[in-house]
């Protein structure tokens, strides 16, 4: 006899790994065909997500480059090489934080805000609508909100691996 749990299961793992398997696919797209849509602006996919970061009135007077890293979930080393050569580019100004010596606050200059709004921008837009324009704004809003169902799942799990074991899993607590 099949035991429909166990069919359940296997279900639903071929699904999951279908599904993730997709994600990472897309991701895959979004680098190679987003950095095709700004590349005449010299820009990456990456760089594209740090101006899109920074041109946010919450970070009108920029970022910490820990907080940067937190919102854009990158490490500090792969975005300090990023932040380096968006300094070169002239996109991004680093400075020492007023309130915190030891901490570096990155931040638009003028030639970044002119290349993410009157140059990227309107080809992010072109971009999103090849992409998105079969969707409805009920699909975008469906897609969002299961994508973020699924982020959050991640960083939870993100933290319990940081937080190691507890005394409840077994694990030797000082």
């Amino acid at each position: 006899m099949v035991d429909p749990n166990k069919e359940s299961n296997s279900a639903r793992l071929e699904l999951a790994n279908r599904l993730f398997f997709r994600l990472y696919q897309c991701a895959n797209m979004l680098h190679k065909t987003g950095s095709r849509a700004v590349e005449a602006e010299g820009l990456t996919t990456q760089q594209w997500a740090v101006l899109g970061a920074l041109s946010r009135e919450k970070a009108r007077d920029g970022m910490s480059v820990g907080d940067l890293a937190r919102y854009l979930m990158v490490s500090r080393q792969n975005l300090s090489g990023l932040i380096s050569r968006m300094e070169r580019d002239g996109h991004l100004a680093v400075m020492p934080d007023g309130r915190d010596r030891r901490s570096r606050l990155v931040s638009m200059t003028a030639s970044g805000r002119h290349v993410w709004h009157e140059l990227a921008r309107p080809k992010i837009a072109a971009y999103y609508e090849d992409i998105l324009g079969d969707f409805s704004v009920n699909d975008v809003t469906h897609t969002l909100h299961y994508l973020l169902k699924i982020l959050e799942n991640m960083q939870r799990l993100d933290q319990d691996w940081i937080a190691g074991p507890s005394d409840a899993e077994g694990g030797d607590v000082d």
